[in-house]
């Protein structure tokens, strides 16, 4: 199987179209996860100011509305985006994932809503003073505060374990149909979010390297990346030692062109190099801003690289 042509491999049914999907969709879901928890263990007196929870507001519901779009202009027939935006098929999985973001844009959107409610107060009296109603429906959803930051953080984690259902549903595909793979890409996803976050906080808040926005952010990266490595480990274990297609599923995907991608992309500039490098350089060099945004980006790449290595390499192999 070595022989392939990288991106146009044989019974290819998904692209690069859906890997950059499964990416944004992952960035959005770990952002605002990490941005939920970060308002409740700070108790924030004005949330509205804090740049995890701006970065937030522009980064979920934008990387979403980008998938989308890349994802209704790859259907064969883009007109027909409605219908499958709300005629609902209970046995589909990527009719459940529409119906699974709707509900998270929703939430969303109404958790910014409370925080930011002087900002939309502001526009609403001096652009459309007939929607000052809304300011009221704001005001009664801010007594369900609490309830709705726990659904939206619940429903962040299933979106993010979504992104790895989704593949996991292509059953012909041994590598695919993987249990690991939604627990693989909720910590994926979580990873980037955390990265995504970094460079937005430093590069366009020009937040402090010590302050406490990047210290809880921080505080999240070595476990993540520890996780992933397990995860990944147990991934492959399983896989090899699965026997038959299985097995010939993992030799494939470990060699060659996507095998390359793994090992340098995923594994090397992904996971490696911001742990250890983390680990040994001195402190002074782990609060440059250059150094913090280096690594961040090197972890948005390990991500980026991971869900294109999953999508094609996955799919290298049928049972």
């Amino acid at each position: 199987m070595n022989d392939y042509v990288p991106f146009q491999t044989p019974n290819l049914v998904w692209d690069s179209t859906i890997a950059i999907y499964l990416f944004l969709l992952g960035i959005s879901a770990g952002s605002t996860l990490l941005a939920v928890l970060y308002k409740r263990s700070r108790q924030l007196a004005k949330p509205s100011e804090s740049w995890i929870i701006r970065s937030t507001a522009i980064m979920a519901p934008g990387a979403i509305i980008i998938g989308l779009t890349l994802l209704i202009f790859h259907l064969a027939r883009p007109w027909t985006f409605w219908f499958l935006m709300f005629n609902y098929q209970f046995g589909s999985v990527m009719s459940m994932g529409v119906m699974l973001f709707q509900v998270f844009m929703a939430v969303l959107f109404l958790w910014l809503a409370i925080i930011f409610k002087d900002l939309i107060a502001t526009l609403i009296v001096r652009f459309l003073p007939k929607l000052k109603f809304v300011l009221g429906l704001i005001d009664i959803a801010a007594k369900f505060t609490n309830l709705i930051e726990l659904l939206l953080a619940l429903l962040a984690v299933a979106l993010g374990a979504y992104t790895g259902f989704l593949l996991s549903a292509l059953i012909s595909y041994p590598m695919l149909n993987n249990p690991v793979l939604p627990i693989l890409f909720l910590a994926s996803g979580t990873s980037s979010g955390i990265a995504a976050l970094l460079i937005a906080v430093l590069v366009i808040g020009k937040v402090s390297t010590h302050s406490d926005e990047v210290s809880f952010l921080h505080k999240f990266e070595t476990p993540t990346v520890l996780c992933e490595i397990l995860l990944l480990f147990a991934f492959f274990v399983g896989l090899y030692f699965g026997g038959g297609q299985k097995t010939l599923a993992a030799v494939n995907a470990l060699s060659g062109f996507w095998g390359s991608v793994f090992w340098i992309g995923v594994v090397l500039i992904g996971l490696l190099f911001p742990l250890i490098t983390g680990q040994i350089v001195s402190e002074k060099t782990k609060h440059n801003k250059g150094f913090i945004v280096l690594l961040a980006t090197a972890g948005v790449i390990g991500v980026l690289c991971l869900r294109y290595f999953i999508l094609y390499a996955g799919q290298l192999t049928i049972a």
